[in-house]
């Protein structure tokens, strides 16, 4: 009776295999799901919003190569920004470009072709190289205020100390911060077992809607993702904070009227790039999982992968007269030809 039993059960299987449904594509592995496919949610469901969203996204994106594929041509080809602030600038829109370019194009085509199914290996591929480029901004921020530093506060030792060696060694330390961090996110992330579901509330595979997911108790996972961020991002704003508590008493002992407005205007930029990017990864990432509302995330997460990238290189252009005639430059050569 047993044996026939299981042999009605294992016809059963054979001859009529379970189908996953729409939403849900899932492989079972002994009596147990095993996610090999997510679906992002993407930004709304809504037939109205999704040709206006379509077409600002692009825009903002069109905008966002533009200007930082601009910015690195114009320090790669004009010899008058070949110093170590246009270095770490460059770098610093590579990096916007890189983390920037992981997730809108996902984006996109969830908006326009409604393609919304991304595998496992190439969520977690997302996850990585949007962590990773992003980890390098936050530590090429922290650099670049010591550049600052160096800059108004030691003017006469500034061509020894900020070397051609010692900023790249700090660009590559950047980027090895960069992909252990990634390293360290996707391991915890993917190391959890995702058996609830794989719908993801979100328009690409961020860390707290993929933790959303999973089934496994997770509290040793949020715990080492939480003090990884926090050791990044304290660490780099510590170096930020110092650096600019120097800056701020050398401009008051200042006397010159001239010198106090041109050290201001050099670290202008530098502070607005830092405060839209740290006020939103703040936000963003240092909340406990149970705070999270994935639609506020969404809503932040649009401005700190789209329109950050995009602002990077209006803030350091507009305010920046070396970068403005380095355009003019190629502009009249261009005519030229």
């Amino acid at each position: 009776m047993v044996e026939f039993q299981i042999s009605s059960f294992l016809f059963k299987i054979v001859m009529f295999p379970r189908r996953a449904s729409p939403d849900s594509r899932i492989t079972w592995i002994e009596n147990r799901t095993e996610v090999t496919e997510f679906i992002l949610l993407g930004l709304t469901n809504a037939p109205g919003l999704q040709v206006a969203l379509f077409i600002m996204i692009t825009l903002i994106y069109f905008i966002n190569v533009l200007g930082n594929l601009g910015m690195i041509v114009l320090i790669l080809t004009d010899s008058r920004l070949h110093t170590p602030m246009y270095f770490f600038l460059g770098s610093l829109s590579l990096a916007d470009l890189g983390y920037s370019s992981a997730v809108t194009p996902t984006a996109m085509a969830g908006l326009l072709l409604g393609d919304k199914v991304i595998s496992y290996n190439a969520c977690a591929a997302q996850m990585f190289i949007f962590i990773t480029f992003a980890t390098v901004e936050n530590f090429l921020l922290a650099s670049m205020a010591y550049d600052r530093f160096a800059a108004v506060c030691k003017p006469l030792h500034y061509s020894t100390t900020m070397t051609t060696g010692v900023c790249a060694r700090l660009v590559i330390g950047c980027h090895v911060c960069g992909l252990l961090s990634g390293s360290i996110h996707v391991g915890e992330i993917f190391s959890l077992s995702f058996c609830k579901s794989n719908v993801v509330h979100h328009f690409f595979c961020d860390v707290p809607a993929m933790m959303a997911l999973s089934c496994s108790d997770r509290h040793d996972n949020e715990l080492v993702l939480f003090y990884v961020a926090s050791l990044n991002i304290f660490f780099a704003l510590l170096v930020i904070f110092i650096s600019y508590l120097f800056i701020f008493i050398t401009i008051l002992k200042m006397r010159s009227v001239a010198g106090y407005q041109k050290a201001l205007s050099t670290c202008a930029s530098h502070l607005t790039a830092v405060s839209i990017f740290y006020g939103t990864i703040i936000f963003m990432y240092l909340q406990s999982s149970s705070s999270h509302s994935m639609d506020t995330d969404k809503f932040a997460a649009v401005f700190y992968t789209m329109v950050i990238p995009m602002l990077n290189p209006v803030v350091y252009s507009l305010r920046n007269t070396e970068v403005k005639s380095a355009f003019k430059k190629i502009v009249l050569e261009g005519k030229c030809f």
